[in-house]
């Protein structure tokens, strides 16, 4: 039970990016140009880009490159993008990595 805590503690610890409604049907890519960990993602039929919370480091590469300024640290999106939250965390529920592309 320890490890359980444990590894939902550091997951609490590691704040993720958020992608948020300027880049619907944007999709730019400048983002996944510099992500050190590649861990942006979209498929071709979705109409933005999600950045995988278990696997971003907090680098914050993506926020300033973002030419409509979509990105935000998770506990920075603003209050009437507040979905977005949401609807990253759950776009990679059920989700297998090797049907995402990035970018």
């Amino acid at each position: 039970m320890g490890s359980i805590e444990s590894n939902h503690r550091e997951r609490e610890e590691t704040m993720t990016y958020i992608i948020t409604e300027p880049c619907v049907g944007l999709k730019d890519a400048a983002c996944v140009d510099v992500c050190p960990v590649d861990c942006i993602y979209t498929r071709e039929q979705d109409d933005q880009f999600f950045i995988n919370p278990d696997e971003c480091i907090d680098c914050a590469a993506c926020e300033p490159v973002c030419p409509v300024t979509a990105i935000f640290a998770e506990d920075a999106v603003p209050g009437d993008q507040q979905e977005y939250v949401a609807k990253n965390y759950d776009y990679f529920k059920d989700k297998d990595l090797s049907d995402l592309s990035r970018g």
